[in-house]
């Protein structure tokens, strides 16, 4: 089967993007984590398919790279509005339907690069303890402060926290949050990748939302760095509810081609190796 492909990424978070309006496009899991594997197919952190639904500009469906379709991606949000622009389905403002509800994203004047916001669903802090703060942005984060972020191994910690039975079957994604001057400085260990990803949507929104909750600051703009680049973050805040939640940063169109599945993948278990 051969398909065409086109690749984005938000601050080095990268996708793999489809223009399934036809319906013709029907992965399965192996074949969704083939592609994004980085040795044997494209490579990216996620795939996600453009769609028509009625009443929206689109619809996105997102699907991690071990293969396996699910929740909300903030960074993938933006990538798909860039998609869809270019096949002129919108100009500057679209309104979505994604795994969490609706959504809207837009365009934002800017010298020199591409800036797309989009709005995440209102959330509230789900709890708080010495050890973090857990909240849903679309997806689960948990968002842990210290300091040093830069020389931690959050591959290995994001692991052990990801996997706590507290989260339930499906784990969660892991946030290491740092205040530095600016904002906010975030490394992330996403689920799903089973590894650190160099910036992930829901992951900075929930650690400028959880700082704004821990830290008492009246604030409704934060400026978050991520290992690939910076984001801001716009929300209204009463008390423990949060609303009104906009993430802002750049997009940049990698390339595009066309891509043959095999009908045998050359990785005999690839979601095994990625959770490995």
């Amino acid at each position: 089967m051969r398909i065409n492909f086109s690749k984005y990424h938000g601050t080095g978070n990268d996708f793999i993007l489809l223009d399934n309006r036809k319906g013709d496009h029907f992965l399965m899991e192996e074949q969704v984590a083939f592609l994004c594997d980085r040795h044997f197919g494209i490579g990216a952190d996620g795939l996600i398919l453009l769609g028509e639904k009625s009443g929206y500009d689109f619809s996105m469906t997102y699907f991690n790279s071990d293969g396996r379709e699910s929740t909300m991606c903030g960074n993938g949000a933006r990538c798909i509005t860039r998609f869809a622009q270019s096949f002129g389905l919108i100009t500057e403002k679209a309104r979505f339907s994604a795994a969490d509800g609706d959504h809207y994203s837009e365009n934002i004047p800017s010298d020199g690069e591409t800036l797309i916001r989009v709005r995440m669903k209102d959330t509230r802090i789900i709890s708080d303890s010495d050890e973090g703060v857990f909240l849903d942005t679309g997806s689960p984060h948990f968002v842990v402060f210290s300091d040093h972020v830069r020389d931690l191994d959050v591959t290995s910690r994001g692991r052990e926290i990801r996997h706590d039975e507290s989260f339930g079957e499906e784990g969660t994604n892991v946030d290491f949050a740092e205040k530095i001057p600016e904002g906010l400085y975030v490394r992330t260990y996403e689920r799903g990748v089973e590894n650190e990803t160099l910036s992930c949507g829901t992951g900075v929104t929930a650690s400028a939302i959880a700082y704004a909750f821990i830290s008492g600051e009246s604030r409704e703009k934060t400026l978050v760095r991520t290992p690939g680049g910076q984001l801001t973050v716009y929300f209204k805040q009463d008390g423990q509810a949060f609303s009104d939640i906009w993430l802002e940063g750049p997009v940049s169109f990698v390339f595009s081609g066309e891509i043959e599945i095999p009908p045998v993948l050359p990785v005999p278990d690839l979601k095994k190796q990625i959770h490995e």
